[in-house]
C-alpha cells in the first residue's frame, strides 16, 4: 500500500508495544487457524441454515481465498464486503484475509452513495455483496455502482444475476496463502461519521489481534461460551470487542441472527444457551421491557454488553433486573480506544461509568476548550493513543491534520470526565453528530444531500431525545414554496443512495433558520424553537 495511504505506528510506539507483548507479529486470521488446530470438532460459527466446526470454517475460508485469487483478487486488493449477519459473513472476511486482499468491511445499511466514497477512498477493485438482504436489493445498487466504475468486480452470494456467483468460488483445493507483514492493515472499518462523509479505518493485524484478544480476556470469555451476534458484524462492537472474533479467539462459538426483536432474539438464545451478547441501550432496553410480555424470557445469559450511546444509571439497573445477567457498559470508537467496566464491579461503577481503558498503556488526555489539560475530574475533549488506537485514517491526510495532534494523540470529539478511579463518565460529543439507535450519523453530510432538492434554501440536521431511538433525527428545512413530505424526502435521499439509518425520522418546515453572532445555524436555537414552538410535521 502506498504509504501516504496508511500511517503507520511509529517506530520507537511499536517497538515499545511489541516488548511490552501487545503486537504479536502474528496475522489476524491465525485466530481460526489457532481454533481450528486446537478444537477442529467444536462448532464455531451457526445461524438459521448453516452450522460449520472449527475444522470446517478454517478449510471452507482456505477454498473460497483460493476462489478469489483465481477471480483476480490480488494481495493487498482493498475489497469492499457487504454481508449480512451469518456464517458466510465468516468465511468471506477469513477468506479475503487468507488471499492477502484488504476487506473493507460496511454495514448492511450502507447504501450507494457511501459505497461510491468508499470506493473511491480505497482504491478497491471487488465488492462481495447479498443478492437480496432485509428488502433491499444490492444487485440493483451494485449497477448503478459499475455503471461508475466499469472495472468493479461485484460477487454475488445468491442469485448474481449479471455478476460472480459466490459459489463459483468454491474451489477444491486451497492456494498457498501469500506473506502478512503484521504492522499493515488487515482490514478498514467504516466510521460512524462525524464530519462529511464516513472516513477509513486502518486497523493493522498486530492492533485488532491484541483487541480482539484482550477485550475476550476481559470479558473472561472462556470455549464454553455461546456469543450471539445481533448488531451487524461488521460493526467493530460486534466484531472485536470481543464480538464474534473474540469467541473465535477462545474456541467458542458465535450465533448470527438478522431479527433483534425480543421474541426472536430470545427464542435464539433459549435454543442455542446463549451466553453473551451485545446490544444498544434502546435495543437493550426493548428487551428487558418485553420480558413482562414474553412467555419465555432469557435464563442463559451471563453477561450482557451495553455500547454505542451512553447507558443511564436508571436503564442499567432495569437491565440486570429483568434479563437476570451482569450488565457491561462498553464505550469505544472503531478507531480504537475501548472502555469496559469490568465483571465483578461494583453497582456505582457499572450504573454511573462506562468502564476504564482496556489497556494499561492507554493514554488518555482530557483536554479542555482552550486546549490545555483539564484538572482531574473535570469534563473536557478525550484525547488518546496507544497499542490499539490508529494513527490516521485511510487516505485522508487533510482530515488527519485536524483529527491527530502532532504528538500522535486521536481527538475523539467525545466529551468526558476522568475519575480518580480510572473510569471514565461520557458527557457528549463535540462535533456535530446525531447518536440514532447506536449509529453515529454526521449532520453535515445529510444537510448536504437535503439541501441537493430543489425545494430547500436552507436545512438543519438536529437530534431529538427519543425513548426509543436514543435520539431521532430531525430536518428542520427552509423551503422555497411548499414543503415537502417526510416521504418525498426519503425518496429524494434513497435516490442519492442516503443509508436508511441516517435519513430524517421528522421534517419540520421553518420560515428561517436562527443563527448565532458569526452567522453560523444556531442547532441548539434549533431544538429550542421545535421543541416548544413547533409541532413536527410527520407522515410515517
Amino acid at each position: 500500500m502506498p504509504s501516504q495511504e496508511f500511517v503507520a505506528y511509529p517506530a520507537e510506539r511499536a517497538t515499545a508495544y511489541r516488548s511490552a507483548g501487545y503486537f504479536a507479529g502474528l496475522a489476524l486470521d491465525t485466530i481460526l487457524t489457532d481454533a481450528a488446530r486446537r478444537r477442529p470438532r467444536h462448532r464455531a460459527v451457526l445461524d438459521d441454515t448453516t452450522a460449520l466446526t472449527y475444522a470446517e470454517l478454517d478449510a471452507a475460508a482456505d477454498r473460497i481465498a483460493a476462489g478469489l485469487a483465481g477471480a483476480g483478487v490480488a494481495p493487498g486488493d482493498r475489497v469492499l464486503l457487504q454481508l449480512p449477519n451469518g456464517c458466510r459473513f465468516v468465511v468471506a472476511l477469513f477468506a479475503l484475509l487468507r488471499a492477502g486482499a484488504v476487506p473493507v468491511l460496511c454495514l448492511p445499511g450502507h447504501r450507494r452513495a457511501d459505497l461510491a466514497h468508499f470506493l473511491e477512498v480505497s482504491g478497491a477493485t471487488t465488492l462481495v455483496i447479498a443478492d437480496t438482504a432485509g428488502g433491499f436489493d444490492y444487485r440493483a445498487m451494485a449497477t448503478r455502482l459499475v455503471e461508475d466504475r466499469p472495472g468493479l468486480r461485484v460477487i454475488v452470494a445468491g442469485d448474481a444475476g449479471p455478476f460472480l456467483p459466490w459459489d463459483d468460488l468454491d474451489t477444491a483445493s486451497a492456494a498457498p496463502r501469500p506473506p502478512i507483514d503484521p504492522q499493515q492493515p488487515a482490514l478498514l472499518l467504516a466510521s460512524g461519521g462525524t464530519t462529511g462523509a464516513p472516513k477509513l479505518i486502518p486497523r493493522t493485524h498486530d492492533d485488532y489481534r491484541y483487541n480482539v484478544t484482550a477485550s475476550a480476556g476481559v470479558c473472561a470469555l472462556s470455549c464454553d461460551d455461546v456469543y450471539l451476534a445481533v448488531l451487524p458484524a461488521a460493526h467493530n462492537f460486534a466484531l472485536a470487542c470481543p464480538g464474534l472474533l473474540g469467541a473465535l479467539s477462545v474456541g467458542a462459538t458465535a450465533v448470527f441472527t438478522t431479527d433483534p426483536s425480543p421474541e426472536s432474539a430470545f427464542a435464539t438464545i433459549t435454543r442455542h444457551g446463549v451466553t453473551v451478547t451485545a446490544l444498544v441501550p434502546t435495543l437493550a432496553t426493548l428487551w428487558a421491557q418485553a420480558c413482562e410480555w414474553e412467555p419465555a424470557t432469557p435464563d442463559t445469559l451471563r453477561l450482557l454488553q451495553v455500547g454505542g450511546a451512553k447507558l443511564g444509571p436508571d436503564e442499567a439497573r432495569l437491565l440486570g433486573g429483568a434479563l437476570g445477567t451482569e450488565v457491561q457498559q462498553v464505550f469505544g470508537m472503531a478507531e480504537g480506544l475501548v472502555c469496559y467496566t469490568r465483571p465483578g464491579d461494583a453497582a456505582e461503577l457499572v450504573e454511573h461509568t462506562q468502564g476504564r481503558p482496556l489497556c494499561v498503556d492507554d493514554e488518555l488526555l482530557v483536554v479542555g476548550d482552550d486546549g490545555t489539560p483539564a484538572a482531574p475530574g473535570v469534563e473536557g475533549e478525550l484525547w488518546v493513543r496507544g497499542p490499539y488506537t490508529i494513527n490516521g485514517y485511510y487516505n485522508a491526510e487533510a482530515v488527519n491534520k485536524r483529527a491527530f495532534s502532532p504528538d500522535g494523540f486521536f481527538r475523539s470529539g467525545d466529551r468526558v470526565r476522568l475519575r480518580q478511579d480510572g473510569y471514565l463518565e461520557v458527557t457528549g460529543r463535540i462535533k456535530d453528530v446525531i447518536q440514532r439507535a447506536g449509529e453515529t450519523v454526521a449532520a453535515e453530510e445529510l444537510e448536504v444531500h437535503l439541501l441537493a432538492h430543489p425545494a430547500i434554501s436552507a436545512a438543519a440536521a438536529v437530534g431529538l431525545p427519543d425513548p426509543y431511538l436514543g435520539e431521532q433525527i430531525c430536518a428542520a428545512v427552509v423551503f422555497h414554496a411548499d414543503p415537502l413530505t417526510l416521504t418525498q424526502l426519503h425518496h429524494h435521499l434513497e435516490g442519492r443512495g442516503v443509508a436508511a439509518h441516517a435519513r430524517p425520522d421528522t421534517v419540520v418546515a421553518m420560515a428561517s433558520l436562527p443563527t448565532t453572532a458569526v452567522g453560523k445555524v444556531d442547532k441548539k436555537a434549533v431544538v429550542r424553537l421545535i421543541s416548544v414552538d413547533t409541532e413536527p410535521a410527520v407522515d410515517r
